[in-house]
């Protein structure tokens, strides 16, 4: 396929589309959330690790 027939199904699909399933916050709140939680993660298992 070509570039430019990718492009003209991408903005055909775009534009025939209505509303999202899932609003955009939701999935903003739920990357938020496994993004802290990885980050809680990294902080609990190097809390007790000396430094180099």
């Amino acid at each position: 396929m070509s570039l430019s027939l990718i492009t003209t199904a991408v903005l055909r699909a775009a534009e025939e589309a209505g509303d999202p399933a899932v609003p955009p916050w939701v999935v903003g709140a739920i990357a938020l959330g496994i993004l802290l939680a990885l980050l809680l993660g990294l902080i609990a298992f190097g809390g007790g690790r000396e430094h180099s």
